[in-house]
């Protein structure tokens, strides 16, 4: 019988201290996963989502919420912005690519957007099932959506105002499925797209006019050789069609507006031409992702030092357990020298228990870490830090190596005085 298997019988054997050390090891290994899982996954996510977006240009108010909001889809808008207005700063020679975003109504908490074709560019959409739609209350969703909620191609669904799924549902329009897109692992999985007018009928902006919409496309699309031509004049991309005679008289709005810089010259001159010359302000994704990624942070930090704190009750439980059932075994070892045993034989055994107490305890954290991060996920599945609990990360290795050098670590003083056992003194019982 090798160490290890004797090892294993000594734990068994002394099941109530074992368990103990194994469940504190289990959950500080546990919430470190969790924090290496949710954190390596949000930066990414955060990184992946805002990536070709050089500017979000929206109402002024606070310019975290106007990124949350526009690019993540985690809060509501800071308020609506001028479409003539925005049309005058994405016909700007500096811009490149502008989106327009519509915001207000939401399907079992996933967010209702109405933008145009400009949108499937910046996020690389392609349509998997389906169309793309071509008429208003016509929509196209994203894969997670449709897993979710189980909508096909040609099903109805009635959006609810607001941002979450207690608004008041608009039971007079019904958006009909066109299309399925093909996943992406980005936040347009999550998304619902619809044209802009669809947003402005479903909230009133065409009570008065007495249009019928339902037979005209106002998805954004363009003739592409307008496109290219407005582009060589340097005039930049049009933001949508001309669709002011349709909307009646009000004035419309959207809610915000993605840019991309034509060059890198524009990251100093057009921000600043936004905040001072117009009335909506401009807020960077990457300088307001770093600074919600740094206030998510000091929550972290404290989680991962409670973390710390129990590994270490879990290394202090380790080794009062073989402390203490040393002094009860002395007989069983002094009697395993004497039939051959060597010092070296008892060393390892200890050894061995410490680790197996904290390896099993770091197998079982990690399960529950996993466990934990799939229970997240289910519940904020429509936000944009939606988790994946099946991926393996390459640093878990590394929590079940601290796991191991925990147990080695307890285990040395107990195994140093196995090492020491008298063996005359112990078998004559003095």
């Amino acid at each position: 019988m090798n160490s290890l298997q004797i090892a294993w019988k000594n734990i068994r054997q002394h099941t109530s201290t074992s368990l103990l050390g194994i469940l504190l090891t289990a959950f500080g290994t546990g919430i470190l996963c969790v924090i290496l899982i949710t954190s390596h996954q949000i930066e990414d996510q955060l990184d992946s989502n805002s990536r070709g977006i050089d500017l979000v240009v929206g109402a002024k108010g606070s310019p975290i919420q106007l990124i949350l909001s526009s690019i993540y889809h985690m809060d509501n808008p800071t308020g609506n912005i001028s479409l003539t207005e925005a049309q005058k700063l994405a016909a700007n020679p500096m811009v490149r690519l502008a989106v327009p975003l519509s915001l207000g109504d939401n399907y079992r908490g996933h967010r209702i957007v109405g933008t145009d074709s400009s949108f499937l560019e910046l996020y690389e959409l392609e349509i998997g099932e389906g169309r793309m739609w071509s008429g208003d209350f016509e929509a196209a969703i994203g894969a997670d959506v449709a897993r979710k909620t189980g909508l096909k191609v040609g099903d109805t669904m009635v959006g609810s105002h607001g941002l979450s799924t207690e608004g008041q549902s608009h039971d007079d329009h019904a958006y009909t499925i066109t299309g399925i897109f093909k996943p992406t692992r980005q936040i347009a999985d999550r998304l619902i797209l619809t044209n802009l007018s669809s947003v402005w009928l479903m909230h009133g902006s065409d009570a008065d006019s007495g249009h019928d919409h339902r037979n005209h496309d106002h998805s954004g699309e363009e003739d592409e050789h307008e496109h290219d031509h407005a582009e060589d004049h340097g005039h930049g991309p049009r933001l949508v069609k001309s669709i002011l005679g349709d909307i009646g008289s009000g004035e419309p709005e959207i809610t915000s507006m993605l840019i991309q810089y034509r060059n890198p010259a524009a990251i100093g001159m057009f921000p600043r031409l936004v905040n001072q010359h117009t009335a909506m302000q401009a807020a960077s994704p990457a300088i307001e992702s770093a600074r919600l990624f740094s206030l998510l942070g000091i929550g972290i930090d404290s989680l991962q030092v409670l973390a710390y704190v129990i590994m270490l009750m879990a290394a202090f439980s380790v080794f009062i357990s073989l402390y203490n059932t040393l002094k009860s075994r002395k007989y069983d070892l002094a009697v395993m020298r004497t039939l051959g045993a060597s010092q070296g034989r008892l060393f390892s055994i200890v050894i061995a228990e410490g680790i197996l107490l904290t390896f099993v305890g770091a197998m079982v954290g990690i399960l529950i870490g996993h466990a934990a991060v799939y229970l997240i996920s289910s519940r904020t599945g429509a936000a944009a830090t939606a988790m994946d609990a099946v991926v393996l990360l390459p640093q878990e290795g590394w929590l079940l190596l601290a796991g191991v050098a925990l147990g080695f670590i307890a285990a040395v003083i107990p195994a140093m005085k196995a090492y020491r056992t008298p063996i005359s003194q112990t078998l004559s019982g003095n």
